[in-house]
Parts: C-alpha cells; sequence; structure tokens
C-alpha cells in the first residue's frame, strides 16, 4: 500500500454548529476531513461498495439495475468523468464496461486508496482537484458522474454545475446521487428518532464541525430540491429523471443515518438524471 505522511489529527471532540462557511472554508474543511478519514471510510464501506461496483447509494441501487448514464454498450470508449471518485470504485466499474473514466476527488488519501485497490497501477487517471474549477478543456467529456461525491460538501454548486456543463459534450449526460434533501429537516439517526423532523427543510444555513478556534473541520452545504432544479437549468441543463431508490428488503444493514426502518419511510437518496443539451 503506497503509504502517505501522518495525517494531521482533528480535534476529538468538535464543536458542532449552523453558520455560513465559504467555498475556501469548506474546501479546506472537507479536504482535511476526507484525508483524516478515508482509511476508517474504506474500511467500513468498502465491502459495500464493492472494488469494481456502480452503487448509487446506501440502498443499494446500482448502475447495472438503473442504467442512468444510458444501456451499458452505448458506455463502450465514451469518456466519463467521475466527481468525488473516493477510491474509484464506479470509475473501475465503467472501465470494466469499456469506458475511459477520469477519477477525480478532493482528497489525497481516498484517491491512495484508489492506487491500493489497483495495486499501485490505475488503469485510467487518477486527479486530484476541486470539483469547482475542472482541470479540463471545454466538451472534453462524453458524461459525467458522481455517487455522493463533492456536491453536499461544495458551498457554491451553482457554479460545479456551470462546470460541469463546460466540459461535456452536447447530448453528454449529468448524473448525480446526493442525500435526498428531505433528510436535512430530520435527525441524522437511523433509529425511530430519525423519523420526526426537528429542523426547517427551508434552512440553508450550513451544518459545520469546527474546532476550539472557531476553524471549520468538517462542512455540509444543504439545498432544496427546487434549488438543485434551478440550478441544473441556469446551467443549461435539461432535467429528465428524478429517481429516489425504495429500500429493498435485502439490505438489512444501516450506514449513518440510514436504515431500513427509516428508508420504508422517508426516502434517502435523490438521483437527478440530466442531459447537456
Amino acid at each position: 500500500m503506497i503509504q502517505a505522511p501522518a495525517p494531521r489529527p482533528a480535534p476529538e471532540e468538535p464543536e458542532a454548529t449552523r453558520r455560513v462557511a465559504d467555498d475556501t472554508e469548506s474546501s479546506r474543511a472537507n479536504r482535511g476531513w476526507w484525508d483524516r478519514n478515508a482509511d476508517e471510510y474504506q474500511s467500513d464501506h468498502g465491502e459495500f461498495l464493492g472494488d469494481s461496483d456502480f452503487v448509487w447509494g446506501p440502498e443499494g441501487a446500482t448502475e447495472d439495475e438503473l442504467h442512468l448514464l444510458g444501456p451499458t454498450a452505448g458506455l463502450d470508449g465514451a469518456r466519463i468523468l467521475e466527481i468525488g471518485a473516493g477510491a474509484a470504485q464506479c470509475s473501475r466499474w465503467l472501465a470494466a464496461h469499456g469506458a475511459r473514466p477520469v477519477a477525480l476527488d478532493l482528497s489525497h488519501r481516498q484517491l491512495q486508496h484508489a492506487r491500493r485497490i489497483d495495486d499501485g497501477h490505475s488503469p485510467f487517471p487518477l486527479v486530484q482537484a476541486d470539483a469547482g474549477v475542472l482541470p479540463f478543456a471545454d466538451a472534453s467529456f462524453d458524461h459525467a458522474c458522481s455517487a455522493y461525491g463533492a456536491l453536499p460538501f461544495i458551498a457554491d454548486t451553482a457554479h460545479v454545475m456551470r462546470e460541469v456543463r463546460r466540459v461535456l459534450r452536447p447530448g453528454g449526460r449529468w448524473v448525480f446521487s446526493v442525500t435526498h434533501p428531505v433528510r436535512w429537516a430530520f435527525p441524522d439517526e437511523p433509529g425511530p428518532e430519525g423519523l420526526t423532523a426537528s429542523a426547517s427543510y427551508f434552512d440553508r444555513t450550513p451544518y459545520v464541525e469546527q474546532d476550539e478556534n472557531g476553524h471549520a473541520v468538517y462542512v455540509e452545504h444543504h439545498r432544496t430540491l427546487g434549488d438543485r432544479v434551478r440550478e441544473l437549468s441556469a446551467a443549461g441543463f435539461r432535467l429528465v429523471d428524478l429517481v429516489e431508490p425504495e429500500w429493498p428488503a435485502w439490505n438489512t444493514a444501516e450506514w449513518g443515518g440510514w436504515s431500513p426502518q427509516r428508508g420504508r419511510v422517508i426516502p434517502g437518496t435523490a438521483i437527478f438524471v440530466c442531459v447537456a443539451p
């Protein structure tokens, strides 16, 4: 396994609050958080995600089942950008089906896990970059995708949508999954306490964890469904589907605030399927 310098530890018990956090603070905080927590994340969820599967969210819905990027046969030879790729499991699935993926993530440590899975020799490019400043030429990809990557952690997601539109060719698909916006109103708990709304769905104030000096160490941003639709429309996308996977009977696992108990009652994931005209 490729070794990296030991990451600087975060405070053991950061303060959780709601306050404004701009792009710069959010990017810095979340890069550090994912570098520190990538090992634990891959250890906890790597088996569920698989090394080369395309899983859209904690419910377990896969691209093999949903074909949201189009027919699998049509992926052969397509250049596809995965944003917030983590250990690049989705990109590996795409490559196995003939696509030419590029896996992008803000976290160096997450991309090191991609190198680990590929035994140090990734079959496709791994790019460390911020999703708000994509280091690619205009119209350089056929499609783009993101499975719970990047978007919840970025302050100006409207700009990200414009960036994705810029690098897509006409007719390209932009498919991304995020925590279902309705979850913002509920406690992030897998049990019955997570079924009673405790906050306003319309409160966009970011959730911030900060250290003793008030510096953010984790930031998550909220957009309503309407916000997302307006962002996509303003960027020039056409929304062709909004998929809300139901919790399947076979999935008995809990993943943070996702669980069979909550999943049977309220949606946990929203998948936006968009086309660049």
